[in-house]
């Protein structure tokens, strides 16, 4: 006997897709750098997880710079913004609020170096500024000081948390450490007398105590740096 070819199904039989929205754009995307990296994300790609038409999308996000600045804001709900209303020294919590939004950073490589250029406006993103800020306002500082430094702040974090993401990413990069530890642990003190004399303790530390560091440092330049008055 011969088979039976099924009949066609009629489109009006199919299941319906699911509306389009701007959330579940989001939320398709930050699946998709989570599975296949933040260079996949792209709108042909994401219209094509969504079973859709990139024109589609156009009508949510203009484009792919503005769908990861998408992605990292949704990401910026993770910073642990707590420290702002907490006890103890302001420097050390703005220290700690610094340390959770580079870490949001570390958990994503791939977002961590496209979060450079990348300008997020939501609410995840205003609430981190807004948390900096105030704990600026708390230590005094002088508010222009503070209107500037907030971005400097957030750079510092940024480019820290891009470099590292790209180092842990690329072949050899531990070997190549180790030699430039070695390399300025056996400097000459006749050609090269000031990395001689500090040896070790140019790559000494942790990088926790080292990014702590950094953004103490920078927090006080914040602090003591008065704006140019032209």
């Amino acid at each position: 006997m011969t088979p039976r070819t099924p009949a066609p199904r009629s489109r009006r039989e199919r299941p319906a897709k699911p509306a389009l929205t701007y959330e579940g754009i989001v939320a398709t995307a930050v699946r998709l750098m989570e599975t296949e990296g933040l260079q996949r994300v792209t709108m042909r790609r994401l219209a094509q997880e969504l079973d859709t038409g990139p024109a589609s999308l156009y009508v949510y996000v203009a484009n792919t710079a503005e769908l990861h600045a998408a992605i990292l804001e949704e990401l910026l709900g993770a910073v642990d913004l707590s420290p702002a209303a907490g006890e103890g020294d302001w420097r050390e919590r703005l220290a700690r609020l610094l340390g959770s939004y580079t870490h949001v950073l570390f958990a994503h490589p791939s977002l961590a170096h496209s979060a450079l250029v990348t300008r997020p406006s939501g609410p995840n993103y205003l609430a981190l500024v807004e948390a900096v800020l105030s704990l600026l306002h708390e230590g005094r500082v002088p508010d222009g000081q503070a209107a500037w430094g907030v971005d400097v702040l957030l750079q510092v974090a940024t480019a820290n948390a891009a470099e590292h993401s790209t180092r842990d990413r690329t072949a050899g990069a531990e070997a190549e450490y180790h030699s430039l530890v070695a390399a300025l642990r056996e400097a000459s003190p006749d050609t090269h007398p000031r990395i001689a004399a500090l040896g070790g303790d140019l790559t000494s530390g942790t990088p926790e105590q080292r990014l702590a560091w950094i953004f103490r440092m920078v927090i006080n330049g914040t602090v003591t740096t008065p704006r140019p008055t032209r």
